[in-house]
């Protein structure tokens, strides 16, 4: 399971979900967690057609899971994580 997150160093509400995301880390010792900034990864933002930040992937075999746009509560990431590990 990966969980890929999308965020900007100029949006607000990636700053807001950071500390959240580094909490949820290390919760998951078995989930592959990686980071883009859309200013810099123009490749990844093409390939799943990010238009907004931030999104949160989760991903399982390479197959997409769950998709957050925006903010989302601690307890939606974390229950689609737990899902998708099953």
């Amino acid at each position: 399971v990966t969980v890929k997150k999308f965020s900007a160093e100029w949006c607000g509400p990636c700053r807001a979900l950071a500390p959240v995301m580094n909490e949820i880390k290390g919760q998951f010792s078995n989930v592959k967690f990686e980071e883009y900034d859309v200013d810099n990864e123009v490749n990844e933002v093409m390939k799943y057609g990010i238009t907004s930040v931030p999104t949160v992937i989760i991903e399982k075999d390479g197959n997409l899971i769950e998709r957050f746009t925006g903010l989302s509560s601690k307890m939606a990431y974390i229950n689609a994580i737990n899902e998708s590990l099953k």
